[in-house]
């Protein structure tokens, strides 16, 4: 079987959200070869990720074997060594490796999981990200095994931290209340606070007796310092790593000290080739992985094979174009038996994204 073409596009829908999360955001991609049968795979990058696909890509992978993914990875990764590494062009990277995962389950035909050396998990725990305690309010009964709320927005920033910090104990003392004292609570700050917020919160959490699950990204990505400072102090497990690329920056990640729970972002990191590997160091040096949007198609087969102790984040809800998703039931979500990953796609019903044109200024 050879791949006799690989194909890029942004299908978007109503419900895509107005920032770059559509903009340079989800991309889909397909790999045909001349068996007939084709592969699926969601990446990012937007334009961009397409422009990387369609050329570089692309002119890699046109009549070579689609069951070599480890191989075509590292081509793929070591072509675009001198604008990649991280960000966008893996984010592009991304979406052709899961496309060959895909390919690659259904040509031998099993499931993905059963690639991965069969599933642990068939159904697995899900938790749901919210942004204010008023959407915790109406999901609190569905079920979930836990509950994340975003915080980035619950509190001025510009404030002191003597005002910022109880703003935010008090909003996750609601939402304490709201889900119970069992359920996994967790927090996301998506990289908005500084070292003294950070730490102000965690102290005002500790003294309200408040458990957490865990504090997700309250810091900027890059700064080291604060997140192995926070890894060492704090009482509660920080994570994070949504926002980083391949298994050699996870390795950083761990061999640092920087995080207590990794978050990859299959869709991101480099695809499943990565997630996989990820796994595998992070169990090595006994990290718990816990996928960003897990709950998602794409990383299901690798929670179900190789997680310990899974639990499936909500997603987007937003790509409904993606058919064969697997709905979330009282909590919980189950990896199916179809070939592949599991996607189906008509590709005929698809509204894509058009080419934008920023500046006329040598149009011919």
């Amino acid at each position: 079987m050879k791949i006799t073409d690989v194909r890029a596009c942004q299908p978007v829908t109503a419900k895509s959200p107005d920032d770059w999360r559509t903009t340079v955001g989800q991309i889909l991609v397909a790999v045909d070869t001349d068996a007939g049968l084709t592969g699926y795979g969601v990446g990012g990058g937007g334009f961009a990720g397409i422009h990387v696909v369609r050329t570089v890509l692309r002119d890699l992978l046109l009549g070579r074997n689609p069951a070599e993914i480890a191989t075509l990875w590292r081509e793929m990764y070591d072509s675009t060594l001198a604008f990649g590494q991280k960000g966008l062009v893996v984010m592009a990277i991304s979406g052709i490796d899961l496309a060959l995962w895909d390919l690659h389950g259904k040509a031998e035909g099993v499931p993905v999981y059963d690639l991965l050396g069969g599933a642990e998990h068939r159904r697995m725990p899900t938790y749901i990200t919210v942004w204010d305690n008023n959407a915790l309010r109406q999901v609190v009964d569905d079920g979930y095994r836990g509950f994340k709320l975003h915080m980035e927005c619950l509190a001025d920033l510009s404030v002191s931290v003597d005002e910022f910090a109880p703003v935010i104990v008090d909003q996750l003392k609601t939402s304490r209340e709201i889900i119970g004292p069992e359920t996994a609570l967790m927090g996301d700050a998506w990289m908005k606070w500084d070292m003294p917020q950070t730490q102000a919160v965690i102290e005002g959490v500790g003294k309200s007796g408040l458990v957490m699950e865990w504090l997700e990204e309250p810091l900027p990505v890059d700064d080291e310092a604060g997140y192995a400072q926070l890894v060492e102090e704090s009482p509660i497990p920080i994570a994070g790593g949504e926002h980083e690329y391949t298994v050699a920056g996870f390795q950083h990640l761990v061999e640092k000290k920087l995080h207590t729970v990794l978050q990859p972002d299959v869709c991101w990191c480099g695809g499943l080739t990565e997630l996989v590997r990820i796994y595998e160091m992070a169990a090595e040096h006994g990290v718990r992985v816990c996928p960003h949007r897990g709950s998602e198609i794409w990383s299901l087969h690798a929670m179900a094979a190789l997680d310990p102790e899974p639990l499936a984040e909500s997603g987007r809800h937003w790509m409904d174009w993606v058919g064969g998703q697997p709905p979330i039931v009282d909590g919980f979500i189950e990896v199916e038996d179809r070939l592949g990953l599991g996607i189906v796609l008509d590709e005929s019903s698809l509204v894509t994204m058009t080419t934008p044109i920023y500046d006329d200024w040598r149009r011919a």
